[in-house]
């Protein structure tokens, strides 16, 4: 019974085995009642327990014999198929919770980032390896977003703002290398002008460095040295509106630096320095002060007429005393420190000229095979033309520039105000190497030098007297610039005018000059002018306060010299002869016109008779009759009119108290 019953269930197996093909539904069906009856074997029931224990467990030949009754390649290829739909299952699952994962550590990252950056000063701090590690999240994750741009953008200011804060004289040149590199300039200029107003506002002895950092930056990128300059110029009229006294000055100063390095053009320092002196009050003259304290140097090697016109103002604002006593004294030390050559403001510091020596550098390729081309279309020109002469190929150099006369009267100047008194100065003076032929403007330097003087300083007068009694040469040269001078003195104003009279009213009293030097003075209505009178007029009072009135009159009486005074005290025109006499007469100087008032009394007589001695030469041919009737007729008319010419004569010469000033 046993082995029967095996058989007949073998057969039965067997032939559904056979009669039926297999299908994927079959072997997930399979599959699935295999789970079920592993989890039922897994948690067996007590009833079952029980049941299982008293049932014996089959044979093995029966079981061996119930596995093999299932073919092996249908249970394989279930078997592979159940595996691939399980692992894309859990594949997609896996997709899913990553994407979801993902999702959220954005918005986490997102969260982050707008809060450390909700804040205007940049939110709460970050370490460095942190602020690292989200910004590569974050560039990872969504480079395009807000937050990441507003946290690059922080970034950015950090950076910009450290190089700026560590800038130093030491450290300049490795600040620059890192300020190109590690900060984009281009993008942040607007950071980088903030930051280096707001450090140099709050350490002004740092504004030669911040001005050279900027000069190296504007050789490179001259937009981000526009940029500053706007701002600057913005601010300063913005803080000169408002009065604000120490942002103007911090601006003012920061320019003077600018202009010093080349970033900006002297006209813009010019016109602040107008600005500043067109309507003087104390904090106004104290900026201008500050001001050209710094860009001084640059201004009387750059533009030294401007400077001077400058100068000229300080000294106006100084003399009408509208200022306090301590904006005065300003003016006066600024005024020594010009005299001094600037010595304590120079340029540039020689530590900070580096924009030059950075544009050689960056131009060395470029200026060396520029080099290397020229060389060689040189070396060809040189095969082709080797038979002209080198004469030919020499080009002479014309300076039209009027450049080494500047630099001789800067050296002239220079030397004047550095010394301590006239025989030092003259000393110093005498070992420069004047070129040949303009030994002239030694002594044109030394009148400008008096004639910028306050008042006459006699510090100028001596200098002169020593020059022309060391060498006859310098008493040739100081006669020509004196009539160099008379010929233009209506171009200079009434004080500077003054001080020119007085030194060569000096010159004259001393005898440094020869008294024949006034031949170029014509006193006349024709030839005079407002200006030259009042400098005869104060050229005679210095020669009266020099040598008296009386020596003064003997010294016009030297007979030697008369005919080089005819200008001087006419005597050819009784028209100049008159303007001539109440011109000294009205100066106090009467004296020195007897002998042309003598001269206007006999002038009728001697005019008539020359023209008789005339009228008897051309008489000789006619008869007696004739020649003595018209001698007659002629000899009335010239009697009356001499007459005529007499009492015009006294009654211009009259004198009035009125008009008359006394003599000084």
């Amino acid at each position: 019974m046993p082995s029967r019953g095996r058989s007949s269930a073998s057969h039965s197996s067997g032939q559904s085995a056979s009669s039926r093909s297999p299908s994927p539904d079959d072997g997930a069906a399979a599959l699935k009642r295999k789970r079920s009856s592993t989890r039922s074997a897994s948690i067996p029931s007590t009833s079952s327990r029980s049941l299982s224990s008293s049932r014996s467990p089959p044979p093995r030949s029966r079981r061996r014999k119930s596995s093999r009754g299932r073919s092996p390649s249908v249970s394989s290829d279930d078997d592979r198929r159940n595996d691939k739909s399980a692992s894309r299952a859990r594949e997609a699952l896996e997709q899913e919770a990553k994407d979801k994962e993902t999702a959220a550590k954005g918005e986490a990252l997102r969260s982050t980032l707008a809060q450390f950056s909700s804040t205007k000063a940049g939110g709460a701090y970050i370490p460095p390896a942190r602020l690292k590690a989200l910004m590569a999240e974050a560039a990872a994750a969504d480079p395009g977003s807000v937050e990441y741009q507003r946290m690059s953008w922080d970034a950015l200011k950090k950076s910009i703002t450290g190089l700026v804060n560590k800038v130093a004289t030491d450290n300049i040149k490795s600040i620059v290398p890192e300020l190109f590199g590690g900060a984009n300039l281009i993008r942040g200029r607007g950071l980088y002008c903030r930051s280096i107003m707001r450090a140099q506002a709050l350490s002004l002895s740092f504004t030669p460095v911040f001005a050279a950092l900027t000069a190296i930056v504007n050789t490179k990128l001259p937009m981000v040295g526009e940029l500053l300059v706007t701002r600057l110029v913005s601010q300063f009229r913005r803080s000169f509106k408002r009065n604000d006294k120490t942002v103007c000055n911090s601006t003012a100063m920061f320019i003077a630096h600018l202009v010093n390095q080349r970033v900006v053009h002297e006209v813009l320092a010019l016109e602040i320095l107008v600005l500043l002196l067109e309507k003087p009050t104390d904090d106004s003259v104290e900026i201008a002060v500050g001001f050209m304290r710094e860009v001084g140097a640059f201004l009387a090697e750059e533009a030294p007429k401007a400077n001077n016109s400058i100068f000229d103002r300080f000294r106006a604002v100084l003399y009408e005393g509208e200022i306090s006593k301590r904006v005065q004294y300003m003016i006066e030390v600024l005024s020594q420190v010009r005299r001094e050559g600037f010595k304590d403001n120079p340029r540039i510091p020689e530590a900070l000229d580096l924009a030059e020596i950075l544009g050689e550098n960056s131009d060395s390729d470029d200026s060396g095979s520029d080099a290397d081309s020229e060389t060689d279309s040189g070396s060809d020109e040189s095969e082709a033309g080797g038979g002209e002469d080198d004469a030919q190929r020499q080009l002479e150099i014309h300076d039209r520039t009027e450049t080494n006369l500047i630099n001789l009267r800067r050296t002239i100047y220079l030397t004047i105000m550095s010394s301590l008194d006239f025989e030092e100065s003259v000393h110093k003076l005498l070992k420069l190497e004047v070129p040949e032929g303009q030994d002239i403007e030694l002594c044109n330097m030394i009148v400008e030098c008096c004639s910028q003087e306050r008042t006459y300083s006699k510090f100028y007068g001596n200098m002169g007297e020593r020059f022309c009694k060391l060498h006859r040469k310098w008493s040739e040269l100081f006669a020509q610039s004196f009539s160099n001078y008379y010929d233009t003195i209506h171009r200079y104003e009434t004080n500077r005018l003054r001080n020119i009279a007085r030194f060569f009213g000096h010159l004259f009293s001393t005898d440094s000059i020869s008294w024949a030097s006034l031949s170029v003075v014509h006193m006349n209505e024709d030839d005079t002018t407002s200006s030259s009178r009042i400098f005869i007029k104060i050229l005679f009072q210095e020669l009266q306060q020099q040598l008296g009135l009386k020596d003064l009159a003997e010294r016009f009486k030297e007979p030697s010299l008369q005919e080089d005074w005819k200008g001087l005290f006419p005597k050819d025109n009784p028209k100049s002869t008159r303007f001539s006499i109440n011109y000294f007469t009205s100066i106090g100087l009467g004296v020195l016109t007897e002998e042309m008032r003598e001269h206007l009394k006999n002038a009728p007589k001697i005019l008539l008779a020359q023209r008789q001695a005339a009228l008897a030469a051309r008489g000789s041919d006619d008869s007696d009759t004739d020649s003595s009737s018209f001698a007659i007729s002629i000899s009335l008319a010239l009697l009356f009119e001499s007459f005529l010419f007499f009492s015009q004569s006294q009654s211009q010469l009259e004198p009035k108290p009125t008009s008359s000033p006394s003599p000084r």
